[in-house]
């Protein structure tokens, strides 16, 4: 009897804690994030080497590295550099108070002066993301000019900002 009585006991208690069902209840909540524009900017220095007076002009060229969020459209400009005198379409290296003439340009055909957007031209782009640079050249061009061919000797330099905007 006492196998009887243990065996229901023992099944109404399976019943009991079977039939019990957990509630529940849920919700949802939003996750959201707003991409901003952003840009940075590198630059190589553009090297035009050793000059020899009379020889020919030198023509070399340098890469602006432009980071962007996908799909920022920018514009890059150059200034005419830190040499007092030097403008956007005849920019000055210095060595003391002596300069040696040179200048950039947009293209290697060295038809458009790369200048500020007033003066020049400016170079336009699209970011292609912060990870996926764009890559905006510049062309040097150091003529072989009466006035470069008459620059003492020496070691000449400039220094150009370059200003993206976005």
């Amino acid at each position: 009897m006492r196998k009887i009585l243990a065996a229901s006991i023992a099944a109404s208690l399976c019943a009991v804690v079977g039939g019990a069902q957990a509630a529940t209840t849920a919700t949802t909540f939003g996750v959201s994030a707003t991409v901003l524009t952003n840009c940075t900017v590198s630059a190589t220095a553009l090297n035009f080497g050793n000059y020899t007076p009379g020889a020919g002009a030198l023509s070399v060229n340098t890469p602006i590295s432009v980071r962007c969020t996908r799909g920022t459209p920018f514009k890059v400009a150059l200034n005419s550099g830190t040499t007092a005198g030097g403008t956007i379409t005849q920019r000055l290296m210095t060595n003391g108070t002596d300069t040696l003439q040179y200048n950039l340009y947009t293209s290697a055909a060295f038809a458009t002066e790369f200048g500020d957007g007033t003066t020049g031209a400016t170079v336009p782009g699209t970011g292609n993301g912060l990870g996926n640079p764009v890559a905006v050249t510049v062309y040097g061009n150091l003529p072989d000019s009466p006035a470069n061919q008459n620059a003492p000797t020496g070691a000449y330099s400039d220094l150009i900002n370059v200003t993206v905007t976005y």
